[in-house]
């Protein structure tokens, strides 16, 4: 629903005016932004207290604020692809695989989900907005910053899990750096080998990203 939801607009908007496009793409922006903070002030009423799980530590969230300030800021609006492009490609594995919601065996219309998976949604259509209405276009010479990005997100996060981990008894483990999601890897190994291989797999759906993009602007160009 979310996917074809996103798909119908740019469908819809295709042939629009070049302010059309920008209005629907702030528009998704800002309201990842705005679920993104009335959670805050919404989650002592769903949970009972205020989750700091959800602090900006894993790459959904992050970008979210970093694509923001990008906006407003002249020397963060210089990397705004590589955050956009991260925050597309980690939003859209999480609307297709939304895992994080099922971990907690709830009722599929509560608020955890519902605001999960709109904020979630709303980063991927500002992604595809962004990439689909031309406000970011990728360049292949600017993969070394894509790569330089994933190491510093790494890099927070594992401050995130360092400073955080052990309170009141949780694990978070913010952008799967410091144990292996899926359990292959020991507990023991996983801390020194995660880091790395987060960057490359990240790093390796970005360049799928970059590849759809350029197919898909080389068939525009043939028709």
């Amino acid at each position: 629903v979310i996917l074809g939801a996103i798909l119908t607009i740019i469908f819809l908007l295709k042939n629009r005016s070049a302010a059309a496009k920008h209005r629907a793409t702030t528009a998704a922006l800002c309201t990842a932004a705005g679920l993104y903070a009335a959670d805050l002030f919404l989650m002592p009423f769903a949970y009972g207290g205020i989750d700091i799980e959800k602090l900006p530590f894993h790459a959904c969230t992050a970008t979210c604020v970093l694509c923001v300030l990008a906006r407003h800021n002249r020397f963060l609006g210089r990397f705004k692809d590589q955050f956009l492009l991260l925050g597309l490609l980690t939003n859209l594995i999480y609307v297709i695989y939304p895992a994080g919601v099922g971990w907690y065996q709830i009722h599929p219309l509560s608020y955890r989900v519902w605001q999960t998976l709109l904020y979630h949604g709303a980063m991927t259509a500002f992604g595809l907005f962004s990439l689909c209405f031309g406000e970011v276009k990728l360049e292949w010479r600017k993969c070394p910053r894509d790569l330089a990005f994933l190491c510093v997100m790494t890099v927070w996060a594992l401050l995130g899990n360092t400073l955080y981990n052990g309170l009141d008894g949780r694990f978070f483990n913010w952008f799967f750096v410091v144990r292996d999601p899926f359990y292959i890897l020991p507990e023991g190994i996983a801390p020194f080998v995660m880091p790395f291989v987060m960057v490359a797999v990240m790093f390796f759906g970005e360049m799928l990203i970059y590849l759809g993009y350029f197919g898909c602007k080389r068939l525009h160009l043939r028709k």
